[in-house]
């Protein structure tokens, strides 16, 4: 932090996911994320898959690069891992067509969304907002970004996680319920999305429960890869 002219506390810097092959990175304004995409992640967890997906966010100082060590968190005693394509967007607006929404994207990376699973669960009980299940510190693991100009805009391609060498998550971009376009699509028409903004696009089934100690490698193929541990509880 730094104290700057105008501002009365120590400003933050702006979080940032690097661009691969390049020295600049992608300043992040916000962090969206799609619940219940993938259809076989609905069944998994015995929610009704009729329900169309729906936005949660996380904040943007919870991004985390490729190869961090992430502290077991607090308060819980079930850490759980769900792997997701990440877009990027380089401009974007207000109940944008879906036919021009890719026209918004900078690039795709891999993510992670943690989560706090049985705390999760029980605000869902409670009918309670999510935020302290999803929105914690170092819940937002991502990749380095590859520009849509390079890779293009991906429909499929194999997407997988792995604990210590043992593969958990695995499917396809294909199976998402909504493509990207339609995600950015619906999610302006709930708020205007902007450059910097991210989406976190939902998850296959496999989620399951992360131990102090466990390596976790996950890939989306021809996109990106990443790699976090997860380290003991930090001290108080």
């Amino acid at each position: 932090m730094s104290v700057s002219a105008g501002f009365v506390i120590p400003h933050a810097a702006t979080p940032s996911i690097p661009v691969a092959g390049e020295g600049k990175a992608f300043p992040v304004r916000r962090i969206w994320c799609v619940g219940r995409n993938y259809l076989d992640h609905i069944r998994e967890l015995g929610n009704d898959e009729r329900q169309p997906p729906f936005f949660f966010a996380k904040h943007a100082d919870m991004i985390t690069p490729d190869g961090a060590m992430i502290p077991y968190p607090s308060l819980t005693k079930d850490f759980q891992h769900e792997v997701e394509l990440v877009v990027a967007l380089k401009s974007g607006g207000h109940a944008i067509a879906a036919g021009h929404a890719l026209d918004h994207v900078y690039g795709y990376g891999v993510g992670i969304d943690l989560t706090r699973r049985d705390l999760q669960t029980a605000a869902r009980k409670k009918e309670q907002p999510w935020e302290i299940g999803k929105s914690f510190d170092l819940s937002a693991p991502c990749s380095a970004l590859r520009p849509a100009s390079e890779i293009g805009h991906p429909t499929h391609g194999r997407i997988w996680l792995s604990v210590n060498g043992v593969e958990r998550q695995t499917g396809d971009l294909s199976q998402m319920i909504w493509n990207v376009g339609e995600i950015i699509s619906k999610l302006s028409q709930q708020v205007s999305v902007r450059a910097g903004d991210i989406i976190m696009t939902g998850t296959p089934a496999g989620v399951a429960a992360l131990e102090p100690g466990d390596k976790v490698d996950c890939g989306i193929d021809g996109i990106a890869t990443l790699k976090i541990e997860v380290s003991k509880p930090a001290e108080q």
